[in-house]
């Protein structure tokens, strides 16, 4: 009878941690299944183990519970008294290796295949910059930046007055997205230009360190065309967490066409950079530039962050030796955060932008930096 009621508290207890650890898990949110065979082969893995080690945890804490409910002091039990057993210490080793061994068996072949990335029918090259990636399309040609896109960049700034709850995809949103085809293997080579960053979408099944000097490679195939998220997961600086990451999978033919466009796109840039600009159209774009690229440390009204972002307006840099102010923007200055936009802009959008804090915020009626100045430096 003795024994009975013990298996029946066992039982109950066992019963009471398995309907707990069951809503934990319902009204949790489980990892994303994904979009690639590797992420579902990631999403098994990861149910197979939380499945093993669940079990493991209701058994062990049965076991506990069971102990303390039934066999404690005040019922009058009196503990075991035993020195050594062979058996049980072959036993309780040898059922963990076994275990471990069922669950390295599939977590290294999925790890096998995450890196393995021959094969490739087209390879991108990811680079890291604070806080904006670059990527170029080394079969097509293509090459562009992308970064937070403009209205995220508005809400977040402070003082701005807009909820970012109004803001569609906040600070997931990006100006330019990569674009892939579906149903294509794609290598991915992964570097930083400053500091180390880390690649992330999750419903590509894994993430990657990009780090200066070094080249880490990793893999995708996407199934399903659509849209999918993910951003920076390496802490690399004071706007860390606005540097998104946005990919877009559509079908071969949508991905010729877009590739295509940014031909086209590299050939209007290139004709707009020759011609010659307003005064207008330089403060115009230049405010947009302005909003994109520098209002995240030199803040939005050019005011600045004292010590580290210099204010921009009223005895600022911009109302100096113009030759000075260019070698700035172009090339950053040594010691600071101040990073050169030689590499990252199009000669229209500097020229743009020199022009816009030369005039803007009552700094004085400063000169027009034509594209043209700016395209001949970069020869130069």
């Amino acid at each position: 009878m003795k024994r009975t009621n013990e298996l029946i508290v066992a039982l109950a207890v066992m019963a009471v941690i398995i309907v707990i650890t069951w809503g934990l898990f319902a009204v949790g949110d489980n990892m994303p299944r994904g979009v690639t065979p590797f992420s579902k082969d990631v999403y098994q893995l990861h149910n197979l183990i939380l499945g093993i080690v669940t079990v493991i945890g209701v058994l062990v804490f049965t076991a506990m519970f069971t102990s303390v409910i039934v066999h404690r002091k005040s019922k009058g039990y009196e503990p075991a008294k035993f020195t050594h057993s062979t058996k049980a210490e072959i036993i309780w080793t040898a059922i963990p290796v076994l275990i471990l061994v069922a669950m390295a068996i599939p977590a290294t072949v999925v790890l096998i295949d995450m890196e393995d990335t021959g094969g490739a029918e087209m390879n991108i090259k990811i680079t890291g910059y604070q806080w904006l990636w670059k990527y170029d399309y080394l079969e097509d040609d293509v090459s562009f930046y992308s970064a937070l896109d403009r209205d995220s960049n508005r809400a977040r700034q402070i003082g701005s007055g807009i909820d970012p709850r109004t803001v569609e995809n906040y600070l997931l949103e990006v100006d330019n997205r990569m674009v892939v085809p579906v149903n294509t293997r794609i290598r991915f080579l992964l570097t930083a230009d400053d500091v180390i960053h880390s690649w992330w979408v999750p419903e590509l099944g894994w993430k990657r360190d990009a780090i200066p000097g070094t080249v880490n490679e990793a893999w995708t195939y996407i199934e399903e065309e659509g849209v999918y998220r993910g951003q920076c997961a390496e802490l690399c600086g004071k706007d860390h967490g606005f540097m998104p990451i946005v990919v877009e999978a559509v079908s071969r033919e949508a991905y010729d066409a877009w590739v295509a466009e940014q031909r086209e796109e590299t050939a209007r840039v290139a004709h707009e950079a020759a011609r010659l600009w307003t005064r207008e159209e330089l403060m115009d774009h230049g405010a947009n530039v302005y909003q994109a690229q520098c209002a995240a440390c030199h803040q939005a009204d050019g005011t600045g962050l004292e010590p580290a972002f210099p204010a921009l307006a009223r005895d600022g840099t911009p109302t100096g030796e113009l030759s000075e102010h260019m070698e700035i923007v172009l090339n950053g200055r040594d010691g600071t955060a101040m990073t050169g936009f030689r590499e990252r802009l199009q000669p229209q959008d500097i020229a743009a932008a020199l022009t816009y804090t030369r005039n803007a915020w009552s700094n004085g009626d400063g000169e027009v930096v034509q594209p043209s100045t700016i395209a001949e430096l970069d020869q130069g």
